[in-house]
């Protein structure tokens, strides 16, 4: 049913693990069927520098979290906010299942997440220094 890409994605997942030093992080879950996803950004002059998830799930949740990550490295944060469900479902490269739509997506829900926590704490920031 999956792909070895996505097998390998899951058994030996890309950017798995803690950051330290984080510029921002965020967290979610799937409570239907179990997935949980961490993500931690290391953003620098609105840019990517760095990523890193931990979390347990299924084998599409963790290879989605394994090749969105990989994707977003070095990317604008302009460029990041345009990601859609479109591009994690062709970075997964297979047809899902409505019941596992949720455990594709739920990485990049994360990194939605920390990213309107950035620039929600950047503006807070920069108009504190007004």
């Amino acid at each position: 049913m999956y792909t070895e890409i996505i097998l390998e994605h899951y058994k030996n997942p890309a950017n798995f693990g803690s950051l330290p030093n984080a510029t921002v992080e965020s967290y979610d879950e799937n409570p239907i069927c179990g997935d949980k996803i961490k993500m931690q950004l290391k953003v620098n002059q609105n840019k990517i520098r760095d990523v890193r998830f931990d979390g347990d799930g299924c084998a599409i949740c963790i290879a989605a979290a394994s090749m969105l990550t990989s994707h977003i490295k070095g990317m604008k944060l302009s460029d990041v906010k345009k990601l859609s469900k479109k591009d994690v479902f062709k970075l997964l490269g297979i047809e899902l299942t409505p019941i596992r739509i949720k455990c594709a997506l739920l990485s990049l829900k994360v990194l939605k997440m920390a990213l309107v926590s950035y620039l929600s704490e950047k503006r807070n920031t920069d108009w504190n220094s007004l």
